[in-house]
């Protein structure tokens, strides 16, 4: 099942209206209260601060974890560019015709892996990955047949050359996989529902009301979808360019 965070965009308007509504039921719920004693006051104000502390220090956490995860696909990017380059230099140790054949596969095999990176249609992501696989394969039997017939230690480089790059591609889809968990969201939106509750109903005026109403679910609304932003791959704005991976594609056209 998709994740309702695939789409930052729309995450961002829902997160936003949810908000607004707690903060409205909250004031609503406090204009049917009496009047609160000044000493009940200042404990609510206790409360929706430490309240609000805790949000703060959740939402930073999360925003840690994305950056986190984001990172770590850039460097899978890069050591993927350095894998296949690699080994479209030790593809020369095979024999000319498997050489050839082997360097082909693996500029075709860039550019697919090019487009995974560029793609901003997770429906697209599943075909994207079979296809993958199926060069895959193509590029092992590549180097299976020469280092069968000729088990020589140069044609063995060839061949953990070739495991390296299938390899970076695994390590690669792990990292695209590993999100921000979705009870981790519904947690975070939960204690995000009740500070803004807490909040309108400790409002006591309605010019406060309208600026906390306002203010309080649009900033909390916004670190929601720069945390989305970077935890979705191929949904957000905010995505891993295959500059290491575009570089190498045009050096060996230029070859």
């Amino acid at each position: 099942m998709t994740s309702p965070v695939t789409y930052p965009i729309l995450f961002f308007v829902f997160t936003l209206v949810g908000l607004w509504i707690s903060a409205q039921a909250g004031a609503f719920i406090g204009r049917r209260r009496r009047s609160v004693e000044a000493a009940e006051h200042r404990d609510l104000d206790v409360i929706v601060a430490a309240s609000l502390t805790l949000l703060g220090l959740i939402i930073g956490f999360t925003f840690s974890m994305a950056v986190a995860r984001y990172d770590q696909r850039k460097n899978y990017e890069e050591e993927e560019a350095n894998a296949i380059g690699t080994e479209y230099l030790r593809a020369g140790l095979l024999p000319a015709a498997d050489a050839a054949r082997a360097r082909k596969l693996l500029t075709s095999y860039l550019d697919q892996r090019i487009l995974f990176y560029t793609t901003d249609d997770e429906k697209h992501v599943d075909h994207m990955n079979a296809t993958t696989s199926r060069m895959q394969s193509e590029l092992w039997s590549a180097v299976e047949a020469p280092a069968t017939l000729r088990p020589t230690p140069t044609v063995a480089l060839a061949v953990s050359g070739m495991n390296d790059v299938i390899n970076r591609q695994g390590y690669t889809q792990a990292a695209y996989w590993n999100r921000i968990p979705i009870a981790a969201w519904r947690l975070m939106e939960l204690i995000a529902i009740f500070c803004n509750v807490l909040v309108g109903f400790n409002a006591q005026k309605a010019e406060a009301r309208a600026v906390k109403f306002f203010v309080l679910p649009l900033l909390v609304a916004i670190s929601f979808l720069l945390i989305s932003d970077l935890d979705a791959p191929h949904g957000g704005v905010i995505r891993v360019h295959p500059q290491n991976l575009e570089s190498l594609a045009s050096s060996l056209r230029g070859q």
